[in-house]
């Protein structure tokens, strides 16, 4: 009798199963049929398309540091990392070079790729939550993130993290209805898998928790089951980033190279502007047309799944660098939280019930967004760029072979000794040299002003000072200091003129005065 019960059982529940498969079926292929699917499909290309804007944009500083990595071959690369870890993104990188080619779009292909991916995966796990239009409208959000829209074709790994972390949600979802011991192990695999590619996203993981222990609590033998089986999958799959995070505790200092945010950052984050005045419009429609859902029952760990993903990470950010001097809500960093408010975004717009209202949300929406970004004089711009500088710099020093000093911009080069010779222009802190390169001597100073740029700085000062070499110095805004160090400290055998601003990046050249003294001579005669 018991085995005939079990056999029964098993036979109903996979009746119920080929039943829901069916039905699911017979949705998708509803939706693929109805007219607005391809309105929907439009809209969603171009949302991806605006990625494209600002791809043949030149490199910026940190994409020439992915470039430097990899630029020595596949057995160099690990040593060029400089991080006790086995670099995921610059191995993907890299095999991508091998058939694509170095140029700025080639280099940019792995992150445009991996980011589609991960569209579809927030596709899918919106499709989890709500009905189809709403999953694809939560797709759209996504897309058209500011943040997203510059982490699509930045060539570092914030894209293949994003895609780890969408991935994470999908199975997350998944679990709550599945007790399956393969699918917990993924769920720890692909968390785990998130420091691999950028270890500050490791932020997201208590939201993960959080969600997972929720969605189980119901069946404590499940939750002890499969948590058991995901803490084990993800402990094994962490351990190579344990001393990521042990370099970044002790090295915290160097994560001071942004200001402090402000209530308008964190704003713009959660709800661009373009995006919530549309809403605004959507929700004033659905209420005077009486279309505004606020009756029906809410699934509360909808709520909670969306608000923990979007919230959780983005809160972290401001509060740590609203409260210390580690500041870390900088633009790309806040990708960690964009999936998680596309779901709450989502989810208000699932409260519109209107097929018609949500498509028009959706329209405009991405009306909004193309206009502005064709209308921003930033939109063709990827980052801030050392390619001009530095071409100016060749073409000016080159003709007499001009010694060049170069302010590191990576706030890594105050805190170790500076590469001397040869060496500067094969090194990381100088990575725009590796893809611009210079031919002339460069000599290579730290970002701020201290202990070890005035030791280097004034080493050469004499020396230029003592052959009458003409030099140019090239920094950011953060080396201003240094800057005007020099400028004081070679003013009595120097001439200073600035030769200009490339794209935040200063130029400067240095006389000697003797020559600059004949030349004025000469012109006077």
């Amino acid at each position: 009798m018991a085995a005939n019960t079990q056999k029964e059982s098993a036979l109903v529940g996979a009746s119920e199963t080929v039943s829901e498969t069916k039905i699911q079926g017979s949705e998708r292929v509803e939706f693929i049929q109805d007219p607005l699917f391809a309105i929907y499909g439009l809209a969603l290309a171009v949302s991806i398309s605006l990625w494209f804007i600002a791809i043949r944009a030149p490199l910026w500083l940190d994409e020439t540091h992915s470039y430097f990595v990899i630029k020595a071959g596949f057995s160099h690369i690990m040593a060029r990392m400089g991080l006790p870890i086995v670099p995921v993104y610059p191995y993907i990188l890299w095999l991508s070079a091998e058939f694509m080619g170095t140029s700025e779009i080639a280099l940019r292909v792995p992150s445009i790729l991996a980011m589609i991916g991960a569209v579809y995966l927030l596709y899918l796990a919106a499709l989890e939550l709500f009905d189809r239009d709403v999953a694809v409208i939560a797709a759209v959000v996504f897309c058209l993130h500011p943040i997203v829209v510059f982490a699509a074709i930045d060539v570092r790994p914030y894209a293949f993290a994003t895609l780890t972390i969408n991935a994470s949600i999908l199975v997350l979802v998944r679990l709550r209805h599945s007790d399956s011991n393969w699918l917990a192990a993924l769920f720890g695999v692909l968390a785990a898998s998130i420091g691999h590619f950028q270890f500050i996203f490791t932020i997201i993981l208590p939201a993960l928790d959080i969600c997972f222990v929720v969605f189980k609590i119901g069946d404590r033998k499940d939750l002890l089951r499969q948590g058991g089986i995901a803490f084990a999958a993800f402990t094994l799959a962490f351990l190579p980033v344990v001393p990521v995070l042990q370099v970044m505790f002790h090295t915290k200092g160097t994560y001071v190279f942004d200001e402090a945010p402000t209530l308008a950052d964190l704003a713009w984050t959660l709800a661009p502007v373009w995006l919530a005045c549309t809403f605004a419009g959507a929700v004033l429609v659905a209420a005077a047309t009486r279309r505004l859902d606020l009756q029906s029952r809410v699934e509360g760990w909808h709520i909670l799944l969306c608000s923990a993903l979007a919230l959780t990470p983005i809160l972290v950010l401001y509060g740590v660098s609203v409260e210390t001097p580690i500041h870390v809500f900088t633009y790309r960093y806040r990708l960690v939280a964009i999936p998680g408010i596309a779901l709450c975004w989502a989810w208000l717009v699932s409260r519109i019930d209107s097929r018609i209202l949500r498509l028009l949300f959706c329209l405009a929406v991405v009306v909004a967004a193309t206009y502005s970004s064709f209308t921003s004089p930033f939109s063709k711009r990827h980052g801030y760029t050392w390619k001009y500088a530095l071409e100016f710099v060749e073409k000016n020093a080159s003709a007499d072979g001009a010694p060049v000093l170069i302010c590191s911009d990576f706030p890594e080069s105050d805190v170790v000794p500076m590469p001397v010779g040869a060496a500067v222009k094969d090194s990381g802190l100088f990575a725009p040299l590796s893809y611009y390169p210079l031919s002339v001597p460069v000599v290579g100073l730290p970002r701020a002003l201290n202990d070890e740029a005035i030791r280097v700085a004034s080493g050469f000062l004499l020396q230029a000072a003592q052959g009458h070499k003409r030099f140019l110095v090239v920094a950011a805004g953060a080396s201003s200091k240094t800057l005007d160090w020099l400028a004081e400290n070679a003013t009595g055998t120097h001439h200073v003129r600035e030769l200009g601003v490339f794209d935040e990046v200063v130029v400067v050249e240095f006389i000697p005065r003797a020559k600059s003294d004949e030349a004025g001579m000469a012109g006077a005669h």
